[in-house]
């Protein structure tokens, strides 16, 4: 069952989390209030590392899949559109208070069953509910960088999200081969789980380097082969800051 969706934001995260939705089969309306943004986020859906046509190059999507898709994905400077959808997923910076502003205005733009879920990296969601007048469809779906390639969906719940909405986020993060775990909400806790544990895990990494117990990237080889990490914890910053290589 598809859904329509919009993304608000068209920056790295918001162009790839809308890329992913249509790819999915989802008609997705991606906004942002910068047409520069716009532009350049059709660009690299189309022709970027991630885009359509790397992805037909390298045989992860047919031709006629790609361009279905793509003909699937909307860019606009309207608001009002991207609200008027099932779901709608913020993509904005990481400032709190405009996140709350934008949740306000959506609240007043969305019909009553849409969806309002943030893709916050950990400001509190029951901030972001008690601003609006529909608690209960409110909700965090943290994705991670590129997400067009990671399965990651931290889904993120307070006692007033509904099991509805909960379920509805859940069968969409499936649809785009995501592998969502819901977890709660901890207000006075900065980063839900996921960010929580990855910054505790660089404090130590950091330390152990300013102890001159090891260098950066023997830090990275102990946990690459001890672990099986994909990366070390100084490659997983430079991965998150600068792009995947």
């Amino acid at each position: 069952m598809t859904s329509s969706i919009g993304v608000i934001g068209a920056g790295v995260m918001g162009s790839g989390i809308a890329q992913t939705l249509a790819t999915a089969g989802h008609p997705t309306v991606c906004t942002d209030v910068s047409e520069e943004a716009l532009s350049l986020a059709q660009e690299q859906v189309r022709k970027g590392r991630y885009g359509f046509e790397r992805a037909v190059e390298r045989g992860k999507l047919e031709k006629e899949a790609a361009e279905a898709a793509y003909g699937r994905l909307r860019f606009t400077n309207s608001l009002e559109e991207a609200a008027n959808c099932d779901l709608v997923v913020e993509c904005v910076p990481e400032r709190l208070d405009l996140k709350l502003r934008l949740f306000r205005d959506i609240d007043a733009l969305a019909p009553d069953g849409t969806i309002l879920a943030s893709n916050s990296s950990g400001f509190p969601i029951a901030a972001l509910q008690a601003v609006t007048d529909r608690p209960d469809q409110v909700i965090g779906w943290h994705w991670a960088s590129p997400p067009v390639i990671m399965r990651f969906a931290e889904i993120v719940v307070t006692e007033q999200t509904s099991p509805e909405t909960i379920t509805s986020v859940e069968s969409i993060a499936r649809s785009c081969g995501k592998n969502p775990v819901v977890v709660k909400d901890a207000p006075m806790s900065w980063g839900y789980v996921s960010n929580r544990v990855y910054f505790a895990m660089i404090r130590e990494a950091q330390q152990v380097v300013e102890e001159g117990v090891a260098t950066p990237d023997q830090v990275n080889q102990l946990m690459v082969d001890c672990f099986n990490w994909p990366v070390g914890p100084f490659a997983m910053v430079r991965g998150a800051s600068e792009g995947w290589q």
